[in-house]
């Protein structure tokens, strides 16, 4: 039996409105920002309860883009974790400043309980990340940032649709960014992304930042650059982000059934906790599994596409060795890019190909007792 991790061909399968649409852009000749990006823009703003949304041209835009709304340049610090895409950090690094680690917790999620460790005169942000979609314990890291008056720039690049308590994912901070990438809940046909905020001030910046600094054709009041969402993938996004709430709820409804399988397995794996309070968007379903490399190709040969989110933690990575990290510096870290494994639990997954693939899992291990 094959369970697919890419399920785009489904979701893509019936394109008659979106060509519609389309047509109507190419008509309009509004290729630039203009109506359909605004409409976008103010979809999702209503959609996770935030003032201001500006559209990009994909997550690490927005990442770089909330950074330097931030205030952040060379010579700050800003805290983050070990274990994510490698955009979060390469962000902090484009804007000159110095990422600054603490290890995870088990959840995946950044340790909030370690964040107080690592804060010197040179800290500006803490740049927690929504990683598989799951929340980092953002109240507690509000408290931090008040308390040391440090700016909270969220990547919740995995989190539409997601809540923590009574707020959506990535409302706490004073910014927070967005992806739209192809494999996210809320998804384009290629790249896309955004940033939120409440604040007006910071908002008026960033559409000036992400469009050169123009506040209109004659005048230029920054220097900016083009970091514009196209026209035809706010069309995309629009008609997406009609789907995303029944999307996450298919995706928690498949991650409760493998939950259940995997736990009955608890000699070889181990299942993150689910918090209550706290709605998933199950981007990546993760957990941790014993000879993990053994049963991913095991896996893969039966016709499970399973893959592993990441292999090595980034402050391993040559990319980072200019930071002075060695391993063995963030343990759980370590720990978990050598155990963890991500299975399919998009929307388009059958009951039988979700008891397939807790089959598959129980065949491995007690093949090899």
């Amino acid at each position: 039996m094959k369970v697919p991790y890419n399920y785009l061909p489904m979701q893509f399968s019936d394109l008659d409105e979106i060509f519609d649409e389309w047509k109507r852009l190419i008509l309009s000749t509004e290729f630039t920002l203009g109506p359909y990006v605004e409409k976008f823009e103010n979809e999702f703003a209503k959609f996770i309860g935030a003032k201001h949304v500006i559209s990009t041209n994909n997550g690490t835009d927005a990442l770089i883009l909330a950074l330097k709304a931030c205030g952040v340049g060379p010579g700050d610090e800003v805290i983050s974790v070990p274990t994510t895409f490698y955009a979060s950090i390469g962000a902090i690094a484009t804007v000159g400043a110095k990422p600054v680690f603490v290890d995870i917790d088990s959840r995946y999620q950044i340790n909030h309980a370690q964040i107080e460790q690592v804060i010197t005169k040179n800290t500006k942000a803490i740049l927690p990340v929504y990683w598989g979609g799951a929340a980092p314990e953002m109240k507690k890291i509000m408290q931090i940032a008040s308390k040391y008056d440090l700016r909270v720039i969220e990547d919740a690049c995995m989190a539409p649709g997601g809540h923590v308590f009574e707020r959506h994912s990535g409302t706490y901070g004073d910014i927070s960014a967005w992806s739209m990438h192809p494999l996210k809940p809320l998804n384009v046909m290629g790249d896309g992304g955004m940033v939120s905020t409440d604040d007006d001030e910071v908002a008026a910046w960033m559409r000036m930042y992400r469009n050169h600094g123009m506040v209109d054709r004659d005048h230029n009041n920054i220097w900016g650059v083009n970091m514009r969402l196209q026209p035809l993938q706010a069309i995309v996004a629009s008609k997406i982000l009609m789907t995303v709430d029944k999307t996450v709820a298919i995706r928690n409804k498949n991650a409760q059934v493998l939950d259940s399988g995997l736990k009955k397995l608890s000699k070889y794996v181990r299942v993150p906790d689910r918090l209550q309070g706290y709605k998933e968007t199950f981007s990546l379903y993760m957990a941790s599994f014993d000879r993990r490399d053994e049963l991913l190709k095991f896996l893969n040969a039966s016709g499970i596409e399973a893959k592993i989110h990441y292999k090595v933690p980034l402050h391993l990575q040559k990319a980072a060795s200019n930071l002075g990290y060695r391993e063995g510096d963030f343990p759980i870290a370590e720990k978990y890019a050598r155990e963890i494994m991500t299975i399919p639990v998009h929307q388009y997954l059958s009951e039988e190909q979700l008891t397939y693939v807790l089959e598959m899992v129980k065949k491995f291990y007690k093949a090899t007792e």
